[in-house]
C-alpha cells in the first residue's frame, strides 16, 4: 500500500507517535538501577530535560544534575546502566504508525522527523530502519530552539525548503501543534494511529 500527499512535507514528532510511552516495567528497571524513589526521581528527570533537548548540557551533565538534586553518588558503571535502560524504554514503536510512514514514503510523499530529544538520540534515529524513510531527521539538540517555540518550525521549513504552508505536523503535544499551527502549518495532535490514518488519507491524492 502506498500514500502519496502531494506538494506537502509531512513532519512527524517521535516520542509517544511513533514511539510507544516507556512502559512501567521500563520505569522499574530505572528506578531499581538508580537506587532511589520514584516520585523524585521522575521529578528530577523530566526538570532538566529541556535543558537536554536544547542541548545546554550533555548526557553525562545530564545524570550529574539528576543525581546531585538526589542526593546521591552513581558510579560511572551504574549511570551508564541507567542510560541504557531509560534509552531502551524509548526505543519501541507503534507498528501502525511506522507501517504508515512506509506507505508514505512509498508513496513518494516527503517525510521529515522533528522530536525534542538529546545528542544521543541523533544516531539512533538516523541510522535505525525508520531513518530510511525521512529525508531529514531534525534533532533539537543540533538546533536553536526546541518545540515550541515557533523559531524550530520555521527552522525546519528553511532547511526543508519550504513554506510553513505546505508543512504538515504531527505530535502527541497539542501546545507543540497549536503552536504550528499559529504559523499556518496543518496539524495533527496524535492521540492514536487510527485517527493518524484517517487525517493523512484525507489530504492524499
Amino acid at each position: 500500500m502506498s500514500l502519496s500527499i502531494r506538494d506537502r512535507v509531512v513532519v512527524f514528532d517521535y516520542g509517544e507517535v511513533i514511539s510507544l510511552s516507556p512502559s512501567e516495567a521500563d520505569r522499574a528497571v530505572v528506578l531499581e538501577i538508580a537506587g532511589v524513589p520514584e516520585q523524585p526521581f521522575w521529578q528530577s528527570y523530566w526538570a532538566h530535560r529541556d535543558d537536554l533537548d536544547q542541548g545546554r548540557v550533555d548526557v553525562p551533565g545530564y545524570w550529574a544534575r539528576v543525581a546531585a538534586d538526589l542526593g546521591v553518588t552513581w558510579s560511572p558503571s551504574t549511570v551508564y546502566a541507567i542510560w541504557v535502560a531509560d534509552f531502551r524504554g524509548w526505543f519501541s514503536v507503534e507498528p501502525a504508525v511506522i507501517d504508515l510512514i512506509a506507505a508514505l514514503h512509498e508513496g513518494g510523499t516527503r517525510l521529515a522527523l522533528l522530536s525534542n530529544a538529546g545528542f544521543d538520540f541523533a544516531g539512533p534515529f538516523r541510522f535505525s530502519p525508520m531513518g530510511q524513510y525521512f529525508e531529514r531527521l531534525f534533532v533539537s539538540a543540533e538546533m536553536d530552539s526546541i518545540k515550541p517555540d515557533p523559531a524550530i518550525y520555521r527552522e525546519v521549513a528553511d532547511e526543508l525548503g519550504i513554506d510553513l504552508a505546505q508543512m504538515v505536523f504531527i505530535d502527541n503535544r497539542k501546545v507543540n501543534t497549536d503552536a504550528a499551527a499559529q504559523l499556518g502549518v496543518t496539524v495533527h495532535h496524535f492521540e492514536g494511529a487510527a485517527g493518524l490514518s484517517d487525517f493523512l488519507h484525507s489530504l492524499a491524492s
